[in-house]
């Protein structure tokens, strides 16, 4: 058993929680963001998270500014005044979404189940209430509380389809898009956004047939729609009757839009085969049935052949096949159509770095990084970086990935293991020293690290009986397993129990070993 000695100075932290009235209702609420802070998250986290999510619908511009027309009138009569913004997505999944500062998204694959504009003006008035009534900046706060509270008990206690990458920096932005807004929240953005339909000349009865659907399709479970608008916007038959109730109180009538709204989305229900056969072909190729994907995706070219996704996953069939030539000649078409869609970088940069293409690749990932940030990029610069023997700089892109979760971030932390072992031994093995019930003096290593790690020297440091400090280096016998801890005797002096706590010591030395 060993006993060891800690010293731990436990901060108090104090915080001032201030209130701010809702815009919308007129309450005092818990606030702990300004309107500037507000205004930044949205403008800084709306184009990345647009990009996770599959990027901007650009093949039928008309929609969106359909769209844009739609929400703005709706906007009008709000009781905010933000830079309000709407795109539509080039995602499958039915979902609509708000970001601080009135950033908001409906996707391609909700606008398909709509019937009417008026359905259209309920979800986006929704949307907009939850930004003009700072529901998003409400939960932040709520978190930054809990966050507070649960650091503090630590100290004291102790001392898309694109969803596969490995997004950076994405922490706050994940959290908006999929913030589970409360009961309360929920209830003031469907009241409120009623009473904006009602205001921009929309019949509101379109928002009670809206929530019948959602209800009829939550109990059908269908998957799509339990993890797309369900999972942040839980449908029930309370919201269903407290929209009739709110309905009475409504003047009657009012633009319902169907011709219109089916008009406007002729396109789209035009081409969802060419979606739906792509969608399949994506599945198809995350299992490993690329011929399947094949024949999928030249379905969805027949049908539509200028839709940019669609030649990307035929760059990834081709990836897949380690055919990098004709991979690059997809991802480069697939560019020219969507210029701006990281994806498409990011996997050509892929293909062109396995070409031996290393100039082109580093532009093509540096400039899908500046859409999005993801580990996949890093990772591959840094194998870039260390072909070409820019060990510090391929250090530096593998430590950025390093720490995430799964195969990726394990392959990360190895490379940066095996190039910065050497001069950072006491970085990767964890020391701590103590004596055992038997007085003898130990070092307990733990190696957290994926690989077994031997040949290790310590540097030693105590006072010695005439109070003088003292040093010396020792190099321990038999090695760490991976995420293992072992025990070491130490060959030392006997040292009194003051001069143990002057003890420390410092890992010099530590090698991988098979």
């Amino acid at each position: 058993m060993i006993k060891l000695h800690f010293y731990t100075i436990l901060p108090i932290a104090f915080f001032l929680a201030s209130c701010a009235t809702n815009p919308v209702t007129g309450e005092n609420e818990l606030s702990l963001i300004n309107e500037e802070k507000e205004l930044a998250i949205g403008a800084q986290q709306y184009l990345p998270a647009r990009q996770s999510q599959g990027g901007d619908f650009i093949i039928d511009q008309d929609l969106t500014a359909y769209i844009t027309e739609v929400g703005n009138k709706l906007v009008a009569v709000g009781d905010r005044d933000l830079p309000y913004e709407f795109k539509v997505l080039n995602n499958s999944v039915p979902n609509a979404w708000a970001m601080p500062g009135g950033k908001i998204s409906i996707n391609r694959g909700l606008l398909i189940h709509l019937n009417s504009e008026a359905e259209l003006a309920a979800v986006l008035g929704h949307e907009i209430v939850h930004a003009a009534a700072k529901h998003a900046v409400r939960q932040m706060s709520r978190g930054m509380l809990l966050q507070t509270a649960v650091v503090g008990t630590a100290i004291a206690a102790q001392g898309s389809e694109y969803g596969g990458l490995a997004q950076l920096g994405a922490g706050l932005g994940a959290q908006l898009l999929n913030t589970k807004y409360g009961r309360d929240a929920e209830r003031e953005s469907d009241h409120y956004g009623m009473i904006y339909m009602s205001r921009a000349g929309y019949d509101p009865q379109g928002a009670v047939d809206l929530q019948r659907t959602f209800v009829k399709l939550s109990e059908g479970k269908q998957q799509d729609w339990l993890s797309g608008m369900f999972a942040s916007h839980p449908a029930s038959q309370e919201r269903v009757e407290n929209n009739i109730k709110l309905l009475a109180t409504l003047p009657k009538g009012g633009e319902k839009g169907v011709e219109r709204y089916q008009s406007k989305l002729a396109y789209l229900k035009k081409v969802q085969l060419a979606y739906d056969a792509y969608d399949k072909g994506r599945k198809a190729l995350a299992k490993g049935e690329v011929t399947k994907a094949e024949a999928l995706v030249k379905q969805a070219l027949n049908i539509e052949p200028k839709e940019a996704v669609f030649y990307g996953l035929k760059g990834d069939i081709f990836l897949k096949n380690k055919q990098y030539e004709q991979a690059k000649q997809q991802f480069t078409t697939s560019i020219e159509l969507n210029p701006n869609f990281f994806y498409s970088y990011l996997q050509r940069g892929q293909a062109v770095f396995n070409l031996k293409q290393n100039t082109q690749a580093k532009a093509d990932l540096n400039h899908s990084l500046k859409l999005l940030r993801t580990g996949n990029a890093y990772y591959v610069l840094g194998n870039i970086a260390q072909a070409e023997n820019d060990l510090a700089k391929a250090k530096e892109y593998y430590a950025k990935v390093a720490s995430n979760k799964g195969e990726l971030g394990i392959a990360a932390y190895t490379a940066l293991l095996e190039l910065d072992l050497k001069d950072n031994p006491d970085k990767y093995v964890k020391l701590r020293l103590g004596k055992t019930n038997q007085g003898n003096i130990v070092a307990e290593l733990s190696n957290p690290t994926p690989k077994n790690l031997g040949n290790i020297k310590l540097l030693l440091q105590f006072q010695n009986p005439a109070g003088r400090k003292q040093q010396v280096q020792q190099r321990l016998k038999g090695s760490i397993a991976a995420g293992k801890k072992q025990a070491f005797s130490l060959t030392l002096p006997a040292l009194t129990e003051q001069q143990l706590q002057s003890l420390q010591g410092k890992v010099i030395a530590a090698q991988i070993i098979n």
